[in-house]
């Protein structure tokens, strides 16, 4: 897999997130996600988006992360926000989520970001099994769906 960062509004971006929205849709009959999202929210240095490619340059997966500071909804000073960590479901199972995961970390921690924060749901077993596998523990809700039962909050430190 090559990864590349792009804007979270470029094609192959828009297609992945239509693809992991339609899945979320899916598990939680809820239309996807509803949190706010935006392009600025990804750009450097307070953010990053990345797509993998497969050697034919289709898109395959897709991860961000933006910044988040102390705010009404549970962030704190420094967090890193992880949104949209996605693989198409013909390459799942290959390592792609974990790699994806690894480089969004390491450039975080490059950007100064304190520690790694993420929410998922109840119906994601996959994804819960990649964060703690990979050092996250749960912690405070936040976000947008922080008042949700089926919300599940996750977070790493980045730095020592």
């Amino acid at each position: 897999m090559i990864i590349r960062p792009v804007p979270f509004d470029h094609p192959d971006a828009v297609k992945l997130n239509d693809e992991v929205q339609a899945e979320y849709h899916e598990r939680y009959g809820d239309g996807g996600d509803a949190t706010p999202l935006h392009p600025s929210d990804f750009q450097p240095p307070r953010g990053l988006y990345l797509l993998g490619y497969d050697t034919d340059g289709t898109p395959v997966a897709s991860g961000g992360w933006r910044s988040q500071d102390a705010n009404g909804e549970g962030n704190e000073d420094g967090d890193a926000e992880l949104k949209r960590l996605y693989v198409i479901p013909a390459m799942r199972g290959r390592g792609l989520a974990r790699r994806m995961l690894a480089a969004l970390e390491e450039d975080a921690r490059a950007a100064g970001r304190l520690r790694m924060v993420l929410e998922t749901g109840d119906q994601q077993p996959e994804a819960i099994a990649l964060y703690t596998s990979s050092g996250y523990e749960p912690c405070a809700k936040f976000g947008y769906y922080r008042e949700y039962e089926s919300s599940l909050c996750f977070a790493k430190r980045l730095q020592d």
